[in-house]
């Protein structure tokens, strides 16, 4: 197993991804994604890995980007205009489409957090095993910031999404992930490894031309509804979302240059700690 922020190895024909920066919950630097992107490449060209499985080190699977390192960056080089922000929410957008575009299946392995570009993550692999104690959401809402993969309404409709997204809860427990068609099964916790690479290897034994064309011509149908084109679409309004100076993104952002990433999460979950969670 190699080191760093993304580990990997093979279970027989599965090859197994792990992010590993449990001590920030393995937030999405661009560290790691270079790391994730350069892993399901090899993975697509090596004939020994059938089915790829994506899961998280720590008590999380992901909780999503690195708003700390993004800080930093702006900090360092100035915050982005609509043109910067287009730039880098499309390059985040085509390294999602890597697992949508991926010749073999990929699986979601989800425990704890996933939340954000974790839950974008999650969604674009072709499978999700989640375990009882998972809890899924887009928050980006809540302190003025936009969904950077909008896949959600392609997954559970227009209607559902819309509550999620608009209300930015980011407390969904499993079993309602399961109900409304985020993920495939829910397990018991200490049973998720087991349970999510008993699916995969139901999986490897097929014919791995037939499986890939499968997922090819299921994907298809999605492309000739837009999906692509959606989804770069939503990078044009999520640039306008991002360079837009609204009074949460200012707020959010004094208190994380004051006070720092963990008080402005906190000022931001306080805002809807009385609110009723989404049925």
């Amino acid at each position: 197993m190699s080191e760093g922020v993304l580990l990997e190895d093979d279970v027989g024909s599965v090859r197994r991804l792990t992010l590993n920066r449990p001590e920030v919950l393995n937030a999405l630097s661009s560290a790691l994604v270079e790391a994730l992107s350069e892993a399901l490449a090899r993975a697509a060209t090596d004939e020994a890995a059938r089915v790829v499985v994506i899961r998280g080190a720590g008590r999380a699977f992901c909780a999503g980007y690195d708003l700390k390192e993004e800080a930093a960056q702006h900090a360092e080089h100035g915050t982005p205009d609509r043109a910067g922000w287009r730039e880098e929410l499309a390059g985040s957008v085509q390294h999602m489409l890597e697992l949508f575009d991926h010749p073999k299946p990929i699986i979601a392995e989800v425990h704890g957090y996933c939340l954000a570009g974790g839950c974008d993550l999650m969604m674009m692999c072709d499978l999700a095993v989640a375990a009882d104690d998972a809890m899924f959401g887009e928050p980006e809402i809540r302190f003025g910031s936009g969904v950077v993969t909008m896949v959600m309404p392609w997954l559970i409709g227009a209607r559902k999404a819309k509550e999620l997204l608009f209300t930015g809860e980011d407390r969904i427990p499993a079993d309602q992930a399961l109900r409304i068609g985020l993920v495939n099964r829910v397990v018991p916790r200490d049973r998720l490894e087991e349970e999510t690479l008993a699916l995969a290897r139901q999986i490897a034994v097929l014919d791995p031309v037939a499986v890939s064309l499968t997922k090819r011509s299921i994907n298809r149908a999605w492309e000739v509804a837009g999906f692509r084109e959606a989804l770069m679409a939503n990078v044009d309004l999520d640039a306008e979302i991002e360079s837009a100076e609204v009074p949460e993104r200012i707020e959010f952002n004094r208190i994380r240059e004051e006070k720092g990433l963990k008080a402005a999460i906190a000022w931001r979950d306080a805002r809807f700690r009385d609110f009723g969670r989404a049925e």
